[in-house]
């Protein structure tokens, strides 16, 4: 039972939980209940046209980009994976278009050095609800205004792969930092240790041009308490909490009491 679910049964609110729209069932409740205005977030599914026509001021969708960034399903790991400094969220009004209906209100957010899918998840939602509440209020009161997408910079966010989250230790330190910090919570990004998978919670990268070539990428340099050095395509990823299969999530430095990393080349078969 989700959050909403909860607060909504606490509240005596009736709640309904149709498998799609798409049926005439669907179709009539959504009627009968004559809503205002029919708000989605995070909603998994294309709601079709003739749902689309049915509140009185039209569906909204409280979108985690600045559109036209990232239109799609996951705007929030892409963001992170493509190493953008900038991000926000978007009261975008539904239409046919995945993620294309005119904009009402929006509110960029940094992105910080150490974030993860999770951390600007956390911060992005409170932003939404904020920008969804006045903007409903702006339609109550005929103040609210809405602009088109501009016709540049249209992205697309899609859906993330389970098979995304296997490092490739011959990509660049700074990439692979960005994959770990993006699939943090889901799916987490993960390599080989001794033929297990080795989750990855967080690591950051570092610079070092001079080790390059001298070592084969996944490699563990150097292993001490305040990380576990392994070298990549270019620059050095340190790894600073991560999950054998079937244990509990460590820091580097619990990790190093139990396991021995001496010639140790992760992803190896």
């Amino acid at each position: 039972m989700s959050p909403v679910k909860r607060r909504a049964l606490e509240l005596g609110l009736t709640v309904y939980q149709p498998a799609t729209f798409k049926t005439a069932e669907a179709l009539e409740t959504l009627s009968a209940a004559q809503v205002d205005a029919l708000v989605v977030v995070a909603y998994g599914l294309i709601l079709p046209a003739s749902a689309l026509r049915l509140p009185r001021w039209g569906c909204f969708n409280i979108h985690a980009s600045l559109l036209p960034r990232w239109r799609g399903a996951a705007p929030i790991q892409r963001a992170l994976l493509a190493g953008d400094s900038i991000t926000g969220v978007t009261i975008m009004r539904m239409e046919a278009g995945l993620d294309t209906g005119p904009i009402l209100a929006s509110s960029r957010v940094s992105i910080e050095a150490r974030d993860t899918a999770k951390t600007l998840h956390d911060r992005l939602a409170p932003v939404g609800a904020q920008l969804m509440a006045e903007t409903l209020d702006g339609l109550s009161s005929g103040r609210a205004r809405e602009a088109a997408q501009p016709a540049d910079g249209v992205t697309y966010a899609a859906k993330i792969d389970k098979a995304e989250a296997q490092i490739q230790w011959q990509r660049s330190a700074e990439e692979i930092s960005r994959q770990v910090r993006a699939f943090n919570p889901w799916p987490m990004a993960e390599t080989r240790f001794n033929g297990e998978q080795l989750r990855i919670w967080a690591a950051e990268s570092l610079e070092s041009p001079a080790l390059q070539g001298t070592a084969s990428p996944g490699s563990v340099l150097t292993a001490a308490p305040e990380g576990i050095d392994v070298v990549c395509g270019r620059g050095i990823l340190r790894i600073l909490k991560l999950q054998l299969a079937g244990r509990k999530p460590l820091p580097a430095a619990e990790f190093l009491r139990g396991q021995r990393l001496d010639g140790t080349r992760f992803g190896a078969a």
